[in-house]
């Protein structure tokens, strides 16, 4: 992937965000759905402040799942250039005590979306 393909010469993507090479960066269809420098990792999952996520490529889902202790998980499409994401994203709006330091108001990806360090 080079920079041609996902920046301007100014550095903005097709979304609209600035790219930052020393981020992490969600990216899915040629698209950069979320990018930060505080991202926090939990079982192996990237959670993104809500912040640094471009909420015009997430779609609300009806999915919910929940986890012993973290809470109730509530998910999103992802929408990329040409293609979705199903549930690709997800949330815990109201955290159990246990993961509100490590999840609150954080947006973690999956299911395609890949992250890149």
């Amino acid at each position: 992937m080079s920079f041609d393909e996902h920046c301007d010469a100014g550095g903005r993507s097709a979304t609209g965000l600035w790219l930052h090479w020393d981020m992490t960066r969600a990216m899915f269809d040629g698209v950069v759905i979320a990018q930060s420098d505080d991202v926090k990792r939990v079982e192996g999952m990237s959670y993104f402040p809500i912040a640094d996520v471009d909420a015009d490529r997430l779609l609300d889902s009806p999915t919910t799942s929940r986890c012993f202790w973290k809470g109730k998980a509530s998910y999103f499409h992802v929408q990329g250039n040409d293609d979705v994401a199903q549930n690709g994203a997800f949330t815990y709006r109201k955290p159990w005590p246990l993961a509100k330091g490590l999840v609150s108001d954080r947006i973690a990806f999956w299911q395609g979306v890949e992250i890149v360090d």
